[in-house]
């Protein structure tokens, strides 16, 4: 007699929904690696970026409380401001450090000259003193 034995073909991998399979596993594992290496990218302390902050005062060097200073990004253009607190103190901070800016103060319609804080600055915490001229 003669015995015929049945083995079972395994399928062969080559059907559109392997490929499909394969390709979908690919492309969430090249995101994945995407994200791991943007997610790494920062660098540890550089989450804040540098800071500026300074005093402003009168032509007699006392301070003042109220006046406006604007910062001016030179890159984009964009201006911040920000109203000096007790001591005539001001701070600006997440300022880049590869763009320089521009800083001046105003007060009753008297302005201080502008100083530049420049992206050569490597200082993390620079800080510049306003005073308004009459």
């Amino acid at each position: 007699m003669i015995s015929s034995k049945r083995t079972k073909r395994k399928p062969k991998r080559t059907g559109i929904n392997f490929m499909r399979r394969r390709w979908t596993a690919l492309l969430v594992a090249a995101m994945l690696c995407a994200c791991l290496g943007f997610a790494q990218s920062k660098k540890k302390g550089d989450e804040d970026g540098r800071t500026v902050q300074g005093v402003v005062s009168a032509p007699d060097d006392s301070p003042i409380v109220g006046a406006v200073v604007y910062l001016k990004n030179t890159k984009t253009l964009q201006v911040r401001s920000f109203i000096t607190q007790e001591h005539g103190s001001y701070f600006f901070h997440g300022l880049s450090p590869d763009v320089d800016y521009e800083l001046r103060a105003e007060n009753k319609g008297a302005s201080s000259p502008t100083k530049t804080l420049s992206s050569f600055d490597s200082r993390k915490a620079a800080n510049l003193d306003l005073k308004i001229k009459k």
